[in-house]
């Protein structure tokens, strides 16, 4: 819709209509085809001026001109304000940075502006608008998107080494370095773990010793297992995690889910381990001294199996440092960022942290930052 534009002498005809003709404002804007609004707008301003009033063929009053100005002033010195705050750390990083800056935010604010508050020169900044961009730039501009598409596969949790990994594996050359830098310049951070030194301290176990002996290293698949169980907190109350791990590829052979912390709940996950494998022969396996694992029923289950127990000291989370780690990673990589309404949609998001990520997917650095799965697969191979 085109703006209409109004001479000055129709303002002032259709003022003096009002003000000189006792016509209503209503009435004179129905007739002239114009907004009442506009019309009291105007008949204002000839009141507040004067003579002076609509100066026409684009000029101001001079209150008017000086408004402008101060207008356009304070708009100059709010973006150099914002351009300084969001710049501020490119002002050590040459004028590439400073260049590239400008180029991104010109659709926000005038580049002459922008270029005054970061003390560069336009004729600078044009003349790198218009110089073809670096081998280096390419090759980061490339390697950038192959960072963050894997960084998203990993559901943001992958740190550099990770990433690099992955990026060695489709056909990349690059360092771990140049990804440290590029993850720092796009900004993709991985969620930290929280690290708390437990106290090292407890007593031997009554039903077993500690055959383990932090010993978390195995030469083939299904000679170490070590077992324990977490909780998980949803809208709907506790809900309980048991896994069991096999310490040759890290991989989560059996797990179990309940809403009771028994028995039970550490007897399937030990079941679904030994159907997954083929029922081992001469396997040890590990776990602390919780009720669940010294009952009646979960130790004739290993028994009759052939299975060694091992137990950790009372009060002694090193002694399952391995089984620890994997739960630490659960928690940061998935559940510290959900919010669960319902024990079921707990169970389904561990299920595919287990299932569809951890085991066939995520990096582990013990086993040469591969997935337990392609470590397994290249075992067999050997």
């Amino acid at each position: 819709m085109t703006r209409r534009v109004f001479s000055r002498e129709f303002k002032q005809e259709a003022v003096e209509l009002v003000t000189e003709r006792g016509v209503s404002a209503a009435q004179a804007s129905r007739d002239l085809g114009i907004h009442a609004t506009v019309l009291r707008r105007w008949i204002r301003a000839a009141e507040a001026n004067g003579s002076g009033v609509f100066p026409g063929h684009g000029k101001l009053t001079p209150d008017q001109e000086e408004l402008r100005s101060l207008r356009r002033e304070v708009s100059k010195l709010k973006a150099e304000r914002d351009n300084l705050k969001k710049g501020r750390g490119l002002l050590r990083q040459g004028p590439a940075m400073m260049f590239g800056f400008v180029a991104k935010h010109r659709g926000v604010w005038p580049v002459s502006w922008m270029c005054d508050a970061l003390g560069v020169s336009r004729s600078g900044f044009h003349a790198w608008l218009a110089r073809p961009r670096s081998d280096r730039s390419l090759r980061d501009e490339k390697l950038s998107a192959a960072i963050r598409s894997s960084f998203l596969r990993s559901d943001r949790t992958y740190g550099a080494r990770r990433v690099w990994h992955d990026l060695l594996e489709e056909g990349y050359s690059c360092g771990l370095h140049c990804v440290e830098r590029l993850m720092r310049h796009n900004a993709f951070r991985a969620r930290p773990k929280r690290r708390q030194p437990p106290k090292d301290q407890g007593t031997r176990s009554v039903i077993a010793a500690n055959v383990l002996e932090r010993e978390f290293e195995a030469s083939g698949p299904n000679q170490k297992w070590v077992a324990d169980f977490t909780y998980i907190w949803t809208a709907e109350g506790w809900l309980y995690v048991a896994a069991v791990i096999d310490l040759f590829s890290r991989r989560v052979v059996g797990w179990s889910m309940s809403d009771q912390m028994t028995s039970q709940m550490v007897i399937d996950a030990l079941i679904m381990a030994i159907w997954r494998r083929g029922r081992p022969q001469e396997l040890l396996h590990h776990s602390d001294q919780g009720s669940q694992y010294t009952s009646e029923p979960f130790q004739r289950l290993m028994t009759d199996h052939g299975i060694t127990c091992s137990m950790s000291r009372s009060g002694n989370v090193w002694d399952n440092a391995a089984m620890e780690s994997f739960f630490s990673s659960l928690k940061t990589e998935r559940v510290r960022r959900k919010t669960y309404r319902t024990r079921k949609q707990a169970r389904v998001d561990v299920f595919d942290y287990i299932e569809r990520f951890y085991n066939p997917k995520r990096r582990h650095s013990t086993i040469g930052y591969l997935s337990p799965m392609t470590f397994e697969e290249r075992a067999m191979k050997a």
